[in-house]
């Protein structure tokens, strides 16, 4: 029955390359899109990540996402490294600063600025350089993608000079750090630079990392921290979900992909549906000989099971290869750097693509099983 299965589904060729094309296409726009949509909100929380060091965030309590800067005041570092069951705790800076270079071209860039003494919260991946260097005056660390935004089509060369704000930066570095939401070019300097180089007002500090004591329960030490000095603290997790809420809520992003997935689920279901209906209604003669010779329709149903795993297992594979081979392909382009293919991704489109087929075989097999068997012997 397997092999009459087979021949049955390969005797047509251009139905056989249909149903696969359904399939193929269905899997490849589900998993490229939701890959993509993964990848950018992973970007909106990459900045609080690459800090690996530190346990709590602290920050001013209307704070809602991680490009959302309240400055707060320099004692509260002070109010901070008091509470009970803090380990250490350092000042963090993040904002926006534009940058010039000597050309006179000007590039809006994401300014980090790291504590002077434990460097907590610098890029770990290094690509030219030493990041220690930074602890110099006038010294900055570019993110490899910056590097390439700002300096298109140049070779990696340390010692270049920028701009900002009147104060005169040389390139000392690069890293190779994961881009953030907004992909502007990352720069790295130490905390005191960032403070000598931004403009002058009158609270600067924008966040606070807080590392616990050994044994120190983090959730009753959030607590402590936010009851003895009135400020915002969460874990690493919980701000980065946060951040990432904040661009679900506020932008157009999940609805613009929902609509390519689910167009991408009704195009490719409805081929595979249609393609696979007219493939059982041009062989009922041949589904009502095998019944007239004594075929029952739960041998049938293996049948058709037999054709539909075929079809989806070539279909899926082709479709999840083709996205694996576009990440590949575009693994060095800046603008998709960390997009990849996850395999919670690969096993959601699986378990999708199998219901298309299972109600593609449910529909198609209502005529075969109500099928009357003297069709056969009919003109």
């Amino acid at each position: 029955m397997r092999m009459i299965a087979l021949k049955m589904l390969l005797g047509d060729r251009a139905k056989y390359v249909g149903l696969i094309f359904g399939v193929t296409f269905a899997t490849l726009l589900m998993a490229q899109q939701v890959s993509i949509f993964i990848g950018l909100m992973a970007r909106t929380a990459s900045a609080i990540y690459t800090v690996s060091e530190a346990d709590i965030w602290v920050m001013d309590t209307r704070v809602r996402y991680i490009e959302e800067v309240e400055p707060m005041r320099d004692v509260e570092l002070t109010n901070v490294r008091s509470v009970e069951g803090v380990a250490w705790a350092v000042p963090f800076y993040k904002g926006l600063a534009t940058i010039r270079m000597p050309d006179g071209l000007t590039q809006q860039v994401q300014l980090i600025g790291v504590d002077d003494v434990s460097m907590v919260g610098i890029c770990p991946k290094m690509i030219m350089g030493d990041p220690l260097t930074i602890k110099k005056p006038e010294s900055v660390m570019i993110d490899k993608n910056g590097y390439i935004f700002t300096w298109p089509k140049q070779e990696f060369k340390l010692g270049r000079q920028i701009e900002l704000n009147d104060n005169r930066l040389v390139v000392n570095a690069v890293c190779d750090v994961m881009p953030t939401f907004f992909t502007f070019p990352i720069m790295y300097v130490s905390y005191n630079t960032a403070m000598d180089i931004t403009p002058p007002t009158r609270n600067k500090m924008p966040f606070v990392l807080v590392k616990a004591r050994k044994g120190q329960n983090i959730d009753e030490l959030k607590k402590r921290i936010a009851d003895q000095t009135h400020l915002q603290a969460l874990t690493q997790d919980e701000f980065a979900w946060r951040s990432i809420h904040y661009i679900l809520e506020r932008t157009g992003i999940p609805i613009n992909f929902g609509i390519t997935v689910f167009l991408g689920i009704l195009i490719g279901g409805a081929i595979t549906a249609q393609t696979f209906y007219i493939f059982v209604i041009e062989n009922l003669k041949q589904f009502a000989a095998m019944k007239a010779i004594g075929v029952t329709n739960r041998q049938l149903l293996r049948m058709v099971l037999l054709q539909a795993a075929v079809v989806g297992g070539i279909g899926y594979s082709l479709g999840i290869g083709l996205t694996a081979f576009f990440f590949k392909a575009t693994a060095n382009a800046p603008a998709l750097k960390g997009f990849v293919l996850q395999w919670q991704v690969m096993a959601g489109t699986f378990i999708v693509i199998s219901l298309i087929i299972l109600v593609s075989i449910i529909f198609s097999l209502r005529r075969v099983f109500t099928l009357d068997p003297a069709i056969v012997f009919r003109g």
